[in-house]
């Protein structure tokens, strides 16, 4: 029986935890029961629990005239209940009721949250699972009631203006009228950028090194810096994604996102320093906030930290999946089987082999992206419109520079000319190129799986996968290999997306790439989607295999590829007249060998011995 540990691990707003914090979460929680028909929520009620189903299903409503209405969702085994209390206190927009008995695991969402508190890179991780699960179900229901535009949130507003005149803004809101504007503009994916946390908080990291390097140059107050900076790191600790909703596909070369983050940091400065929204006379989004950039620079810059950031999880997770390959090959280490070329018998090798081989090329793939990842670290901040550093005042390269190394870690590098710098994306198309080089190894080693467990009466069946649920809706008894298909799925979608970068990053004009945002999206979504579907195949796959044994050394015995090891011995065209004799007369090798008199007992042991045909050199 699965621990909650091991529950909590498989839950995706919880699948950022390692296995030390998923242990220590599963502290927090306690079994629950619900009797069909019973509330397990109510609108408009305090949200102060996360609720992880075990069995059964419940049906999320909505109140109309203080009656349910009909079902908006249904929830079952796996869903989570409440994710948002991860995010804050806030009342419930819904009423939960358990459809059938329903058993639950339950924690206080004010201990859950104290827990992300302690860690802020989980906890930005964690918002972001919580962002795409939620986008998820939203993507779920909008069917029943999509508007025709995206609409703001009701309520007080306040006015502000830009270059095409005056806009109501919600008056809670800490972004602006720019924001607002690409907000009704770019109803195109679905998909805030509020689903990238990491992008977000790239961004605010770019904004602190510029803001203190402004300082430092005179262009702003220490007062005025000391409120960005502030502001800059509630992001970073994870605060105010809500207000991160433009669509993460948008024209203007990544205007909009640049001044979602500026607007946010400027409202959230002022009242910091003690303002009301909205009074920039003393925090401005261009003029401070965004002071000595363009979106040219501070795009792009903000773009590569967060896949630098991103790529040191991928590959954790990626050594985790080599591991887990690694530690099959031992334990398989002394598994005979055959080996094959063209789908045909070849000669005997160990299953062992086979799975550090399949070790050994994603290991190949990870040193690919530390190397493009190096190409990453040359940023053009200070380049601003085209590269030639107007409005960036003498000495605030070399400092932003400076400081975003210090801010981040990471040992940033100033182009060596930004004028090309500021139109290039090499750096991004080089680094999708290693993402698709690994999904090319992926997708062989899921298939290579996908036919060692092919059967399980009439396939090879040398293998075992776990059993993750039932294959077929009119199939009795039928268990498909369903994650190294799914992992499968994935990496068909990050060889697209790596043609949509390359496609993109050709379509660069004169002093510019204008298509920047589809880039980002597409590699962030890329090297989510690998980590995710690296996690999923070591978790739910690989660490479960096991070997049919007896399966394989069938193989062996009743296979001629064994003929290989005789010709050094007979030559090679009397073997190949064995091999004929013993395909037509279905008698065995050994057999024939013995008829004709052609090797004495001990050569045939010493040669055609399985082990030594697959260890020829020796056993290691």
């Amino acid at each position: 029986m699965s621990t909650v540990a091991e529950i909590i691990s498989r839950i995706p707003v919880l699948q950022e935890l390692e296995a030390e914090q998923a242990e220590q979460a599963a502290k927090l929680f306690s079994v629950k029961h619900f009797a069909a028909g019973e509330v397990i929520h109510k609108e408009g009620t305090r949200r102060d629990e996360l609720v992880l189903i075990q069995s059964g299903s419940v049906e999320i409503l909505q109140m109309t005239e203080g009656k349910p209405s009909q079902a908006l969702i249904t929830y079952e085994q796996g869903d989570a209940l409440g994710e948002g209390v991860m995010l804050g206190e806030a009342d419930n927009f819904t009423t939960a009721i358990a459809k059938t008995s329903v058993e639950a695991l339950v924690a206080d969402g004010a201990k859950i949250r104290e827990m992300l508190d302690s860690d802020d890179a989980l906890k930005i991780r964690a918002y972001g699972r919580i962002i795409n699960n939620l986008l998820m179900r939203l993507t779920r229901l909008a069917p029943r009631n999509t508007p025709d535009s995206l609409e703001l949130l009701p309520g007080d507003t306040r006015t502000e203006r830009d270059l095409l005149g005056d806009k109501e803004v919600p008056a809670d809101a800490y972004f602006g009228v720019q924001t607002a504007r690409a907000m009704e503009n770019f109803q195109i994916s679905g998909i805030p950028i509020s689903l990238y946390p990491d992008f977000i908080s790239s961004f605010a990291h770019v904004k602190i090194a510029a803001a203190k390097a402004n300082r430092d140059c005179g262009v702003i107050s220490s007062e005025v810096c000391d409120g960005i900076e502030a502001a800059a790191h509630e992001i970073v600790q994870g605060k105010w994604l809500e207000q991160f909703s433009v669509d993460v596909i948008q024209g203007g070369a990544g205007t909009s996102t640049n001044m979602n983050v500026n607007e946010v940091i400027a409202n959230r400065a002022l009242e910091l320093m003690g303002y009301e929204k909205g009074d920039y006379q003393h925090c401005r989004p261009n003029d401070d906030v965004n002071a000595s950039q363009s979106t040219n620079d501070a795009y792009p810059t903000a773009l590569k930290l967060t896949m630098l950031t991103s790529n040191q999880r991928l590959l954790a997770e990626l050594k985790r999946l080599v591991a887990a390959f690694r530690a099959k090959g031992r334990e398989f280490e002394d598994v005979l089987k055959m080996g094959r070329t063209h789908l045909q018998d070849a000669v005997p090798m160990t299953l062992g082999q086979e799975f550090e081989a399949f070790a050994l090329t994603i290991e190949g793939e990870i040193a690919g992206l530390e190397n493009g990842a190096r190409m990453l670290l040359h940023i053009n901040m200070g380049g601003t419109a085209v590269g030639t550093g107007l409005n960036a005042p003498a000495g605030y390269s070399d400092k932003v520079v400076e400081y975003l190394r210090k801010e981040t870690g990471f040992p940033f590098e100033l182009a060596q000319d930004l004028v090309e710098a500021t139109s290039d994306t090499q750096g991004f198309v080089t680094y999708s190129a290693h993402l698709r080089s690994l999904a090319i190894k992926l997708i062989k080693v899921c298939n290579d799986l996908r036919l060692m467990v092919s059967g399980p009466r009439a396939g090879f069946g040398e293998i075992n996968l776990p059993e993750r649920q039932p294959g077929s809706s009119i199939m009795p008894g039928k268990v498909n290999p369903v994650i190294p298909e799914v992992v499968n799925q994935v990496c068909f979608k990050i060889m697209g997306n790596d043609l949509t970068v390359s496609m993109a990053a050709q379509a660069a004009q004169l002093q510019l790439n204008v298509m920047e945002p589809v880039i980002a999206a597409s590699v962030l979504e890329s090297i989510r989607m690998m980590m995710n579907g690296s996690c999923t195949l070591r978790s739910n796959c690989i660490d479960g295999i096991t070997a049919n044994r007896d399966a394989c050394m069938h193989y062996v015995d009743h296979s001629v590829g064994v003929v290989t090891a005789l010709v050094p011995v007979l030559g090679y065209k009397p073997s190949t007249a064995l091999a004929a004799e013993a395909l037509k007369t279905g008698k065995g090798l050994v057999e024939l060998i013995r008829e004709k008199g052609l090797m004495t007992e001990e050569q045939i042991k010493e040669v055609l011995e399985p082990e030594r045909m697959a260890w020829p050199q020796g056993r290691p």
